[in-house]
This record gives structure tokens, sequence and C-alpha cells, in this order.
């Protein structure tokens, strides 16, 4: 019973603020702004990938440059956007960054249009269309660490929870919608894709007027505009908590897994799978869903402590489903469709179910490794500084994403098959499972500090 009128009481406070001026123009804002980065860089990907280009090698190389073109920013500017959020009005910061996404969505549209039409591809388009996409990640590296920093000056503390979960569930639907969106779009009617690109981008900015002010809750300090110093800097400060140290080391190797798994779907479903851009939308589709269902699971076990006991045995789990998953890659390989599959056909195919279950496996254990290691870098420092470790954080992580890339890039083009670069992403989740257990570790030897110092 008290169960339920807990239960009762969250949904409330959930529909209650949906309908508050401090936070509904702030989850739209974010809602647009997913759906918009996904249903762009998914239908960029995808078109080059299947219309362009006719060779795994290149398609495989294209995907990899475009998947560190877009990290790159959160490499070089995450401590300068980390120490904005901070220090500035987070509320005039989103307004500006959505202007600027206006523009460069007409970057991006123009670059998918040219290209649909044919209108010199390579030399135009494609550096059009990989400009737009370096552009969308330094406006993710600006905006990410304002999304959650901003709650609890907007909310009320028994609110922040509540609003946290929206903002999730709000992001994952607008990557779902954006990504689903991309397949169809993605070859025949990308005309579409680059005119909606620009009206989604100027009705967010519309939309982001409306959030409430946010200005900065510390002693406003001088921005330190060398950003490779003050990334150094930022990193060094953030580092000195042994909790989020193992816990930024864990989420980076992890994103690096994700990051060679991201670059290969593509060229894996055409090449390997022989299916449509649909399907390979569906991949990403399925694995979105999986990393949701994983973050609601490990909650539900934790009952809401910030622990990371499950994160070990996770990622194990998780390389056991790459395995599987390239077990039956090989075996599909030996019975290839001679032509693209559609969804449809793709479903029908012997083994596509497995191959589904698989993915899914994969991205429910990722999500149940990596969600509760989140929680480390909010609740282990001080709320002035939670937009600082967050940007930390995307530094570290950006770095191992970028390293990721240009590995996938090496290997395919040493001539390592795609489907053989999937195992590399199991052994690697051994490596993450040694630094969840140094984590728990650490915060085991905190718990006891702690401990002592009530006593």
């Amino acid at each position: 019973m008290q169960e339920w009128v807990s239960t009762r009481g969250v949904m409330f406070t959930a529909t209650h603020l949906l309908r508050r001026r401090r936070f509904l123009p702030l989850f739209v804002t974010q809602l647009f702004n997913a759906f918009n980065d996904n249903l762009y860089k998914t239908t960029m990907v995808l078109f080059v990938v299947y219309a362009v280009y006719n060779d795994e090698t290149t398609e495989s190389s294209f995907s990899s440059l475009a998947s560190a073109l877009f990290i790159l920013p959160f490499f070089i500017l995450s401590a300068l956007a980390g120490q904005l959020a901070d220090m500035r009005d987070k509320a005039k910061i989103i307004r500006t960054v959505k202007m600027c996404e206006i523009g460069l969505m007409m970057i991006g549209a123009a670059g998918l249009y040219m290209a649909w039409r044919g209108i010199m591809v390579h030399t135009v388009a494609i550096p059009l269309l990989l400009l737009a996409l370096f552009l969308t990640g330094v406006q993710s590296t600006f905006l990410g660490p304002i999304k959650y920093a901003i709650l609890p000056q907007h909310l009320k503390k028994d609110e922040v929870l509540a609003g946290t979960g929206l903002v999730e569930a709000g992001t994952y639907i607008a990557i779902l919608m954006g990504t689903i969106l991309a397949g169809p779009l993605a070859v025949d009617y990308t005309g579409w894709a680059a005119m909606g690109i620009i009206v989604v981008s100027c009705i967010g900015y519309m939309i982001s007027r409306q959030i409430p002010p946010a200005p900065p809750l510390g002693e406003i300090e001088k921005l330190d505009w060398h950003v490779l110093r003050a990334s150094v800097k930022l990193v060094r400060d953030t580092m000195h908590n042994a909790e989020v140290y193992y816990a930024i080391l864990a989420i980076s190797f992890f994103w690096t897994i994700g990051a060679v798994l991201f670059i290969q779907f593509p060229p894996l479903a055409k090449n390997t799978i022989m299916a449509s851009p649909e399907v390979a939308s569906l991949f990403l589709v399925v694995f979105s869903v999986g990393v949701a269902i994983g973050s609601v699971a490990v909650n539900a076990l934790l009952k809401g402590k910030v622990s990371a006991r499950y994160s070990p045995v996770s990622v194990i789990v998780m390389g056991l489903f790459v395995v599987a998953f390239y077990v039956v890659a090989k075996l599909w390989e030996a019975d290839q469709p001679t032509s693209l599959l559609g969804v449809g056909e793709f479903i029908a195919w012997p083994m596509a179910t497995v191959l589904l279950l698989c993915l899914l496996g994969i991205s429910v254990a990722g999500g149940m490794f990596v969600v509760p290691l989140y929680a480390f870098l909010t609740t282990r420092v001080s709320p002035d500084k939670a937009s600082r470790t967050i940007a930390a954080n995307n530094i570290v992580n950006s770095g191992a994403m970028v390293g990721g890339s240009l590995l996938a890039m090496a290997l395919s083009a040493v001539g390592i098959p795609i489907t053989e670069q999937i195992l590399l992403c199991a052994v690697m989740c051994l490596f993450s499972a040694w630094l969840a257990k140094r984590l728990i570790t650490a915060e085991n030897e905190a718990a006891e500090l702690a401990a002592a110092s009530g006593a």
C-alpha cells in the first residue's frame, strides 16, 4: 500500500511539472534538440552509406570519421562549457545555443539536399554534412552540462527526481522518434529531412525563449579561455575523488565500446545482414530501447541507492551477448540474402529474432552497467560544481570515444572485416568489469570512512 501511494505521488509530481513554466519549456526544448540531432545524424550516415559509397571499408571509415567529428567538440570544449554552465545564466546559454542551431541545420540541410540531388557530392555536399555534424557536436557540448544542473534551480527538492526522470524519458522518446524517422527518409525522401531539421530547430529556439532565468549559484570565477589548460585542470580537480575517478573511467571505457558498435551498425547492416536503411535504423532503435530497459531495471534493483554493485556482472553479461551477436552474424554470412531486406523481410528471415534479442541483451546489460555510474558524478560533489564534474566526464568520455573511432577506422584500413571487429568489444567488456570492481572498492572505502566519521 505504501509503495502504491509513493508511486502515485511520483506520477502526480511528474504530471504536475508538465503543467509548469519552470519545467515544461526546458523539457520540450530538450526533447526537440534530441530529436533533431538524431534525425540529422542518422539520416546523414545512412544516406552516405547506402546511396553514395559501395565499399565496406569506405563505408566503415566514413562512419568512423562522422562519429569522431561529432565527439571531438566534447573533448575540446567541455571545460569551457562546464565553466559557462556554472558561472553564467543557464537559460541564456540555452537560448544562444538554440539560435545557433538554426544556422548549423541550414548547413546540414544544404549538404543533404545537394547529396540527394547528386550535386558535387564528394567535393561539397559531404564536407558540408560533416561540418554540420561537427557543429552539432559543439551545440551538444554546451547543452550537456546544463540539462541536469538547471533542474535544482527551477524545481523543489522533492520534484528533482521526477524532473530528471521526465527529462531522461523525453530524451529517449525523442532519440527513438528521430532514429525511426531517419530510416525511411535516408534514401528516398532526404529532401524532406533537409527541410524538417530546419523547421524543428526554429520551433526549438522559440520554445527555449520561455525557459525561466537560471543565474549562477556559486562564486563567479574568471573564465579560462585556454581550452587545453582548462581541460587538464578540470579533469585533475575532479579526479581526486576515488569514486568519481573510477566512475568516469568506467563510463568512458563503456562508451568506447559503444562507439565501436555504433560505427559498425550501418555497414554491418548493409553488407553482412543485407538489410535496408529502415532495418539499420531498427538496430539503433532496439539499442536505445534496451538501454532504457536496463536503466529502469537496475534502478529497481538498487531501490534508489547509488551503488555500482551490479555493474561488473552487467558488463560481463554484455560481453557474452556481444559474442552471441558475433556468432549469429557469422551464421548469417553463411546464408546471406541476395538483395537488401526490408523490415518485414528481415523479420521473416531465419535467425532475425535471435539477432535482435542478442542486440537487445547487449543494450539492456549496457544500461544496467552505465546508468548507476552517472549518479556518482552528481552525488559525490557539491551542487555548485555539478556542471563542471559532468563536463570533466564528457572530456574523458569523448577522448575515449574518439580513440575508439580511430581504432575502428584503423582496423578497417588494414582489412579486418567488420564482423571480426565485434569480438574486440567483448574483450573490452572484461576491462570495464575490472574498472567497475575498483569503483565498488572505492565505494565501500568511502562508506566506511563516512561511518567512522559519524561514530
